[in-house]
């Protein structure tokens, strides 16, 4: 038997262990909770603009005008002597994606510090569940691409997972998961956005330019020294951070991973006098254009190809489409389950009784939604063969969708278990602001029940009273009137 961890003083809002063995999507603490509750709720609507881009760009890409969506994509601006002179698509996936990465740092570097992934232990079940939901997909991709005689160099595109659209998906189909799904959806897509960001660093990078790079690494050591020094305000780091950018652009290394990278410098744990650490802060302020626009505007720009009868029929006979869409729905579904269900055997953690393992499937399944970041490396790793390209790019989209129906159909099949699930989270019997759920283990709770049952009980007495008082008197008056009409019966006509 595992021996007991070693405690730290006890949040009153967390209630005491009543055992060793760790307990497996365990409601959440208040503050991460609460943390949590914000997150998704900006990535929810950043999902359901997503999804409005991505619609909108396959209307444009597939009607009459379909020459003009290109003829905008394709079109150039920018300075070249600085080898900026990029398309707006290119525009959209190197810049504007690394403010989505540079949001996504400070989520690793919170989640690392202040987060889930703060204890080795407690980490570890969601680490081998991302973990498993990325090696799986690449698997099956593998499989079949060497069955099929396909390309191999499509590998990565199904490991990622787009938790935005994911969110979408829930808010469209009206699913609210109960706070641990949610913290484990998010945490597996905050592990998944750092292995998709190593993925990008290692194997798209080629032709490096060494004096860009050193550029690039000395700005961020500034930008790292500004931050310890506590030096304040935008108009440092943001022109900063865009030389960095464009330094990091022309090394040839991918963009995004500047943005990455000055996310995880900055602090996300709170000192006293704080009530949200600068990284908090400062997510909290970009989280919205990232959401927003940056996303958006980058499926806007990717998502618009061609959807005919032959080209959805390419996706399930081509070896590297068809891949990319078992990879999706089937690598990513039994990756993550196979994973999670593994990792919680052999570590005797325990789930939650309140949830099941179907639960975890349906979110699994739900994880194969991989739009954005599978967008982006199918954009990488075709970057020669524009058709192919396109044709992948029809796979991310065929494969999330058909991962977003399977998961939908699995989470309705048990949305009246979640409702009542978050229904008790977020009941609120005291009146106080926090969850009962939370202050169930505290006298202060129970003393201030006990009051407001105690003034509900009195005033049912009154009421009791003030309804037997009633009941008399329409006795009495029943019985005057019944004896007055007897004594006027009595009387000489």
């Amino acid at each position: 038997m595992a021996a007991p961890e070693p405690t730290a003083p006890r949040d009153p809002s967390t209630p005491p262990a009543s055992s060793a063995r760790r307990t497996f999507l365990a409601r959440l603490s208040l503050p991460e909770r609460t943390y949590v509750a914000d997150a998704l709720r900006a990535e929810t609507v950043g999902g359901v603009l997503l999804l409005l881009a991505a619609v909108a760009a396959l209307l444009w890409a597939n009607t009459p005008i379909s020459g003009s969506y290109e003829s905008v994509r394709d079109f150039h601006v920018g300075p070249a002597a600085l080898g900026l002179d990029l398309s707006l698509q290119h525009w959209a996936a190197d810049g504007l994606l690394a403010v989505f990465f540079f949001v996504a740092g400070i989520e690793l570097k919170r989640e690392l510090v202040a987060g889930e992934l703060r204890d080795p232990k407690a980490a570890a079940l969601p680490v081998i569940a991302a973990l498993c939901g990325m090696i799986a997909p690449a698997l099956v991709y593998t499989l079949v691409n060497v069955g099929g005689g396909g390309s191999m160099d499509g590998w990565a595109v199904p490991t990622a997972t787009d938790i935005a659209f994911a969110l979408a998906v829930l808010a469209v189909i009206g699913t609210s998961l109960p706070s641990a799904l949610r913290a484990f959806l998010l945490t597996l897509a905050v592990v998944d956005d750092l292995f998709a960001i190593l993925i990008i660093a290692v194997f798209f990078t080629n032709d490096l330019n060494f004096a860009a790079l050193g550029g690039a690494f000395a700005g961020l050591v500034v930008f790292w020294v500004l931050l310890r020094t506590g030096v304040r305000g935008w108009y440092v780091y943001v022109p900063l951070a865009l030389v960095i950018w464009g330094l990091m652009y022309n090394s040839g290394v991918h963009a995004t991973i500047a943005g990455v990278a000055m996310g995880l410098m900055l602090r996300c744990t709170r000192r006293d006098g704080e009530d949200h650490s600068p990284g908090e802060h400062i997510e909290h302020l970009v989280r919205p254009l990232s959401a927003g626009f940056a996303v958006p505007l980058f499926a806007l720009f990717s998502a618009g190809v061609s959807i005919s009868g032959g080209a959805l029929a390419d996706v399930f006979t081509r070896p590297e489409t068809l891949g990319v869409v078992l990879g999706l729905v089937v690598g990513k579904a039994f990756g993550i389950f196979g994973g999670t269900w593994l990792a919680a055997r052999f570590t005797r953690a325990e789930l939650n009784k309140d949830l099941t393992w179907a639960d975890l499937f349906a979110v699994a399944t739900l994880a194969g939604i991989g739009f954005t970041v599978s967008l982006l490396i199918g954009e990488l790793a075709f970057a020669g063969n524009p058709g192919l390209t396109d044709q992948v790019k029809a796979a991310v989209l065929m494969g999330s969708l058909i991962a977003a129906v399977l998961a939908a159909i699995l989470l309705k099949l048990r949305v009246r278990k979640y409702h009542a699930l978050l229904a008790e989270e977020e009941r609120d019997d005291d009146m106080d602001g926090i969850p009962d759920v939370y202050e169930e283990h505290t006298p202060a709770y129970h003393l201030r029940m006990a009051e407001i049952h105690e003034k509900k009980a009195t005033e049912h007495r009154r009421l009791a009273e003030a309804a037997a008082a009633t009941d008399e008197a329409r006795t009495a008056h029943g019985a005057e009137v019944a004896g007055g009409s007897r004594t006027d019966g009595d009387r000489p006509a």
